[in-house]
């Protein structure tokens, strides 16, 4: 099975008006996308911002959760937020993993559009579970505001298939997302539960 980390990307992001942006981080985000994460088996969740207030808020937020009053409230929320580390690009993701790993990484880009590229989760899975692929990390990145900027977009090794619901609404939150997505790739289909 290959290895799953996650990068939520505030930079480069689509804005309202189809420009690329850097975005906020937001609390709720950051808990439960990294509840997801270690629910689900994630390796690393990385959160990737090029913005010096915003690599410090998410910071002090894992910080409370880690050595803070919330350490003791909710020992849980820390063990998930174990998983987070900030930085300010995806090179630097990139060079964290082959560090770690000693393998390069695939980056796995997701969008709310139908792409030409884009893969479907069986597919996906079938990739990840491939024997030659099983120390090799594959990243999914989480595109905030609008999106991944489209350059992102183009330079992504694979782009997952978005998440089609019943009513053609379509504007998922990225921890909404992130957790379908996870519980496709990684769910137990098994166990009847």
């Amino acid at each position: 099975m290959g290895i799953l980390s996650i990068a939520l990307v505030h930079y480069p992001v689509k804005g309202r008006k189809d420009e690329t942006i850097a975005s906020a981080i937001t609390n709720l985000d950051l808990h439960d996308i990294a509840r997801a994460a270690k629910t689900y088996g994630v390796e690393r969740f990385y959160v990737v911002t090029p913005l010096e207030d915003q690599k410090a808020l998410a910071e002090k937020i894992v910080s409370h959760w880690q050595n803070g009053a919330g350490a003791a409230y909710n020992p849980d929320r820390g063990q998930a937020l174990d998983l987070v580390k900030v930085m300010s690009a995806m090179d630097q993701v990139a060079a964290d993993i082959g560090r770690h790993y000693r393998t390069e990484v695939k980056i796995v880009a997701t969008s709310a559009v139908q792409h030409l590229r884009s893969i479907g989760f069986p597919e996906f899975q079938t990739i990840l579970a491939a024997p030659e692929n099983e120390n090799r990390v594959y990243l999914l990145a989480l595109g905030t505001a609008w999106g991944l900027a489209d350059e992102f977009m183009e330079s992504a090794d694979y782009i997952l298939a978005p998440i089609a619901g019943k009513s053609g609404y379509n504007h998922l939150s990225v921890r909404s997302a992130a957790a379908i997505m996870l519980d496709r790739i990684r769910g137990d289909r098994e166990s009847g539960m």
